[in-house]
């Protein structure tokens, strides 16, 4: 009856983690939930009053498929003041969140039997996309010893005559990790003289606490040249639901071959967010991105330190995004085990590390207040407990 395309693809684990979290809130249990990506901010009163005006001013029409001019330029000017890359506005195309991006990109690109290497624990979409593209995810094993990071040594020995991308993510959802300007070097040793494409997500580029972020495509020219930048807004500035992504690339001929499957798809985006995503990129709202990733980083903090405390489990603190990669293996190394008894018994939802290629672990997003990060891990601990004495 379906496409064999849709077969392909499974829901998102961390969707249906949190889908089932509020069925059991609904239903009257208890639950805390530490499973969804979103921050528990409010997106800044700048950015509302922008959208605010665009609507008072009727800008409520069609705009051109990638993007207004003003909206492009403003994605170009951040580039080069954040990461020292030049884009052009023909170089540059907005979509529906940084997923759509993907999406977009990976279509574009992506022919049947081409091979993407993925380095995991990964984000649960990378590899259905792929698959859904009609490529091969080529997942790559990383582990605490790298911070889990792909080794330029490990990436040398992926690469077969079929590979046509690397998928990086800095800083790394699910674990925080981020790559440092030595390995980006390395890496990119590794892939010069081949035709193979970076996929560099770099979402939560804004939320690093022990570390100094870098760009991709900025470590050199053979670098940004086979680079594709995905960037937005939905974990900086807490826009999730305005669905606001960009991707940014050196070949022009790219994004129009993009800019081509989304006039057939979804055209522009909302063009109240195109006019809102102005500000958010321009640097009027730096202050208020400063102190969400201060709190992040208290966060982060209190939380390591606690769940370290628990006898049993360990984690490394994560120098960006707003997760923790909890290892359970000590306790219980089947994490869908694990997470479905911890949501059941305690009613804690958590994202069990299976969904990201990774078994053993939880992610537990720390994007709430500290109140209920307090509370969930004292949950947590009483389950270990329970556990270890059954």
């Amino acid at each position: 009856m379906f496409s064999k395309r849709i077969e392909t693809l499974s829901e998102s684990l961390t969707i249906a983690i949190s889908s089932l979290a509020r069925e059991l809130k609904a239903a009257g249990k208890d639950v805390l939930g530490f499973s969804a990506g979103e921050p528990d901010f409010d997106t800044p009163e700048l950015i509302k009053k922008a959208a605010i005006e665009a609507i008072n001013e009727g800008f409520t029409k069609y705009t051109a498929v990638e993007g207004i001019p003003e909206l492009l330029d403003a994605i170009s000017e951040k580039l080069k003041r954040d990461n020292n890359l030049d884009y052009k506005r023909n170089q540059i195309i907005v979509s529906n969140g940084a997923k759509h991006s993907l999406f977009n990109l990976f279509q574009t690109l992506i022919d049947e039997g081409d091979e993407v290497i993925i380095p995991a624990p990964y984000w649960v979409t990378y590899p259905e996309l792929v698959k859904y593209s009609g490529g091969k995810p080529v997942f790559v094993d990383t582990d605490e010893n790298s911070q889990f990071k792909i080794t330029a040594e490990q990436l040398k020995n992926a690469i077969t005559p079929k590979t046509k991308m690397l998928v990086l993510t800095t800083p790394s959802n699910p674990t925080g990790a981020v790559y440092s300007q030595e390995e980006l070097e390395e890496i990119a040793e590794v892939l010069k003289g081949t035709d193979i494409y970076i996929a560099s997500d770099e979402m939560y580029e804004k939320l690093v606490y022990d570390a100094k972020f870098v760009s991709a495509a900025s470590i050199n020219e053979d670098m940004y040249n086979r680079t594709i930048t995905i960037n937005g807004l939905s974990k900086s500035v807490a826009m999730t639901g305005w669905r606001f992504g960009y991707l940014a690339a050196a070949d022009p001929e790219l994004i129009k071959a993009m800019k081509k499957l989304q006039s057939q798809s979804t055209s522009n985006i909302n063009s109240i967010t195109q006019k809102a995503a102005i500000v958010g990129l321009d640097g009027s709202v730096d202050g208020d991105i400063e102190y969400m990733r201060e709190e992040f980083k208290k966060r982060r903090d209190e939380a390591v330190q606690l769940f370290n405390d628990i006898e049993g489990l360990s984690v490394l603190p994560p120098q960006g995004a707003f997760y923790l990669f909890v290892n359970t293996k000590e306790i219980e190394p089947d994490s869908m085990k694990f997470c479905k008894e911890l949501l059941e018994r305690e009613g804690v939802a958590v994202v069990p590390g299976i969904g990201f290629g990774k078994d053993g672990y939880f992610r537990f997003s720390f994007a709430t207040d500290i109140e209920s990060i307090r509370h969930g891990i004292e949950r947590i601990k009483r389950f270990v407990e329970t556990q270890k004495n059954s």
